[in-house]
């Protein structure tokens, strides 16, 4: 017997900021609310088990694993699982549509996408190409996983189809630009050993989100990338702030918008591509040698 209930997963770390507004976005339409937490320094704990979410505590590698040893660990008796960051929230339309569509959802439906929207500095971001930007952040229980990637990883289903709903997940982020530089700075680290995995063709290429220009969002994102990753060092984020910031519009965008698409799109690219060439050089830019680095410290874990 099927039930059509949704338990919320949010990966917590020193998120005090966020997370009662996560929470209470999701406690109206969630059966049931778990935090995992990577060892908190501030109140994130307290606040959460005040508003009636189950914590769990686990030691962080990156969000891909914490994600999966939350679906494989945690107690969830829902159908459905819905991914929802910290700093994110529920736009009241979209969890409406949700749980109205799962009364009378298909069998073979396990995952389902809904429009992530990014507000920075104040004001929603609906050019450049970030918004509707469409991602799947509910699957059915044991029918998806995240892809195992250190750095910008996807939901995916084993089996079955999709659905898409029209409603937006919402990136609301409120800590300041010191703080978001030095969170950039660590994740340019881990883009940059993703990219090399990516560049080496090191992975399970069938437990990850397909490259494919006419597919959906994400696989026309992963596209792009490994078209990205052929491109020259160095040059390509100069390309990717003129597509996103120029071509795509992200200039409407006002002062934010430029905020964003110079920081983002150019000086975390180039950061990254920094740290790429730091690591090449490192190895003379022998490829066995590099190759060698990565199969040695950065090893897949299984996904389920």
């Amino acid at each position: 017997m099927h039930n059509h209930s949704i338990t919320a997963l949010i990966l917590t770390y020193n998120e005090e900021k966020h997370i009662a507004r996560c929470i209470n976005s999701l406690k109206e339409y969630c059966k049931e609310i778990f935090i995992i937490d990577s060892f908190s320094g501030d109140d994130t704990i307290k606040i959460a088990n005040k508003l009636g979410a189950k914590v769990y505590q686990h030691t962080f590698e990156n969000q891909a694993r914490q994600f999966n040893w939350a679906i494989n660990n945690c107690p969830i008796t829902s159908d459905w699982i819905w991914r929802v960051d910290a700093d994110e929230y529920i736009e009241p339309l979209l969890a409406e549509k949700v749980v109205t569509c799962l009364q009378n959802i298909a069998p073979d439906v396990n995952g389902i996408y809904v429009n992530k929207k990014i507000v920075f500095m104040g004001r929603p971001l609906l050019h450049g190409g970030w918004y509707p930007a469409q991602q799947i952040k509910i699957i059915r229980k044991r029918y998806g996983a995240s892809e195992d990637k250190w750095m910008d990883e996807h939901l995916i289903i084993f089996s079955g189809t999709t659905i898409s709903i029209d409603g937006d997940q919402t990136d609301e982020n409120l800590n300041d630009l010191s703080w978001w530089t030095q969170k950039h700075n660590n994740y340019s680290g881990r883009e940059a050993i993703n990219m090399l995995l990516m560049e080496y063709g090191i992975g399970s290429r069938d437990k990850e989100v397909r490259p494919k220009f006419l597919g959906t969002g994400a696989e026309r994102k992963r596209w792009l990338k490994m078209k990205y990753i052929k491109a020259p060092l160095f040059l390509r984020p100069f390309i990717n702030f003129f597509i996103q910031y120029i071509l795509k519009a992200g200039f409407l965008d006002g002062k934010q918008g430029f905020i964003w698409h110079f920081l983002q799109g150019f000086w975390y690219r180039f950061l990254v591509d920094a740290k790429i060439y730091e690591i090449k050089k490192q190895f003379d830019f022998d490829n066995g040698r590099i190759e060698q680095y990565l199969i040695e410290n950065y090893p897949l874990a299984e996904l389920i």
